[in-house]
């Protein structure tokens, strides 16, 4: 966890105050999560992940250090939370009479585009 300067307004309180908090948690080196659930991590938010297997998480929301590490918790809990169960698959289903219509449609405009294009040569 580090500390850092937040960055936009706020006055002579931005130069002073390290209320910018980072939360850095090694995602293969914990003893909480099974093997599987670090695999749905890793996976779902591997643009979070450094070259280290950190997962980073930053807040600056508030003007209290102590504020913004509750937000930075608070985030890495609703991320591994959500990650908890696999995904649901997805329950094949037919294309509705709607899109068909559209798709028939649009390759019918498609089809008559092309046929002006035809110059006739005489």
């Amino acid at each position: 966890m580090t500390h850092a300067r937040s960055s936009g307004p706020g006055g002579q309180n931005v130069n002073k105050v390290n209320s910018k908090v980072t939360v850095s948690w090694l995602v293969d080196d914990n003893n909480i999560l099974d093997p599987e659930w670090t695999r749905r991590v890793k996976v779902r938010h591997q643009n979070r992940i450094n070259q280290l297997g950190q997962l980073s998480l930053t807040s600056q929301q508030y003007r209290q250090q102590p504020r913004n590490l509750e937000d930075c918790l608070t985030k890495l809990r609703t991320l591994l939370l959500e990650c908890q169960h696999p995904p649901k698959r997805r329950r094949e289903t037919r294309p509705t009479l709607g899109s068909k219509k559209r798709r028939l449609e649009s390759k019918r405009q498609q089809s008559s585009k092309k046929q002006s294009r035809g110059g006739r040569w005489d």
